[in-house]
């Protein structure tokens, strides 16, 4: 039995590290989507609270008294932050996957004229 070309080899190797890239921008959308749904249940809790309410924010392993304005402000900032990251990983995600797709078919493809060919003995 013939050996893969070196160049297919090559192929399959970044095809490989591409799964991986994949597999790792899923995760981080996935923690972003779970920051991005605390942050807004948090912000929709804040903003039930009357103006005078004692607010108290997590610093480190600290709770700490604050004011509701400035708490709201910060969770608003966290949020636009977090929906800002995950568009980006989704637009990653897209590239990725759809240069999957392409390096998939190729290597199929290759592999299968590859099959093909008569071998020689």
């Amino acid at each position: 039995m013939e050996q893969i070309p070196q160049q297919l080899q090559h192929q399959l190797v970044q095809f490989q590290q591409l799964q991986q890239q994949a597999e790792s921008i899923v995760t981080q959308r996935m923690q972003m989507e779970l920051q991005l749904k605390e942050v807004e249940r948090a912000l929709q809790e804040v903003e039930k609270l009357g103006e005078d309410a004692e607010v108290y924010k997590s610093v480190g392993t600290l709770l700490v008294r604050s004011q509701k304005g400035e708490v709201e402000k910060e969770l608003r900032d966290r949020k636009e932050t977090l929906e800002l990251r995950l568009n980006t990983l989704k637009r990653q995600e897209e590239k990725v996957k759809a240069k999957l797709t392409e390096m998939q078919t190729k290597l199929q493809s290759a592999l299968r004229s590859r099959a093909q060919q008569p071998q020689g003995g």
